[in-house]
């Protein structure tokens, strides 16, 4: 097994990739690796997904990385940096203003950026964040291996077809809403916010699975900050031991979102680093195991560190 190397500062691991017909199935079976197409990423250790927005209006990067070079080259350094899965995402979900755009402008921004990362970092696991499935089919197409879909196949069912057909790795994250209100409090309305959110992002796992799509393929997101206050974020980050008992790879997404502005008082997502590295640090010792950030070093060093402590006892 080769070693895969990271970059100045970073710690470097065994590689996370090995062929699906050299990978115990067993293991597969036992949630230990997640299979995404010709692959299986183990789930061994902390996994960090980058995030790579090629949109102008994002609510922390917007307008950062819109020519395809910068994006690609941005991809490289955080892969270099330690990042397992580079997640590019062309439509945004910001908290205010969000606007939905068309699926050919958002595989013009999107599609030349995962064909060249592709080329560059063969090595490299590509997500794309789309809520689209003939933007999630032809990204696949174009070198990804997992389609992020923060609506959980409620805005697009066809996604789960493309998915299951490809054999990609697919993202069921809980939301309410559309594109334009999903990072809102508008649909923050809940009794009891952990049950629902579990039952709800249940139905969709149903759908998923009832499209083909093996339990193998699957990973889950509580949805943090979308359509949910702070009061309801912390009350999911708490309660993930309740998503992980469903044997599925968890993920979260706390990045520099407003729960962590409005706790900490840090009121431009660019100062928001520490608190976004304590809430995932917290979020490992509960049972999330992928991570998607926009500080790549930092929450990469912090999660190796708090996995060597936590490791064998989560």
């Amino acid at each position: 097994m080769r070693e895969r190397g990271r970059g100045k500062g970073a710690t470097a691991t065994a590689v996370l990739w090995l062929p699906l017909s050299l990978f115990p199935f067993s293991l597969i079976s036992m949630g230990t690796a997640w299979q995404l197409r010709n692959r299986a990423l183990l789930l061994d250790r902390p996994i960090v997904m980058g995030i790579l927005n090629v949109t102008p209006d994002s609510f922390s990067d917007g307008g950062r990385f819109l020519s395809t070079d910068d994006a690609v080259a941005r991809a490289v350094t955080m892969q270099e940096k330690g990042a397992d899965i580079i997640d590019v995402g062309g439509e945004s979900t910001r908290p205010q203003g969000a606007v939905r755009v068309s699926a050919d402008d958002e595989m013009r921004r999107v599609l030349p950026v995962i064909e060249r990362i592709a080329r560059a970092c063969p090595e490299a696991c590509i997500s794309v964040d789309t809520v689209k499935s003939s933007v999630a089919r032809a990204a696949l197409d174009a070198g990804a291996h997992i389609v992020n879909d923060v609506s959980a196949l409620r805005l697009d069912p066809e996604i789960a077809p493309v998915c299951a057909d490809r054999g990609a790795g697919l993202v069921l994250m809980h939301s309410r809403g559309d594109v334009s209100t999903m990072g809102t409090y508008a649909l923050a309305t809940y009794d009891d916010v952990v049950p629902e959110v579990l039952h709800e992002l249940g139905g969709r796992l149903s759908v998923a699975r009832a499209a083909g799509i093996s339990d193998e393929h699957i990973a889950v997101d509580p949805g943090i900050g979308f359509a949910k206050t702070t009061e309801h974020s912390l009350a999911l980050l708490s309660a993930l031991p309740r998503l992980a008992a469903w044997g599925l790879p968890v993920m979260v997404g706390v990045s520099r979102k407003r729960f962590i502005g409005e706790i900490t008082g840090a009121r431009e997502p660019g100062g928001r680093l520490n608190g976004t590295v304590g809430a995932n640090v917290a979020a490992l010792a509960l049972g999330a195991r992928i991570f998607r950030v926009h500080d790549v070093v930092e929450n990469r060093q912090a999660l190796d560190v708090a996995w060597k402590v936590l490791g064998p006892r989560t």
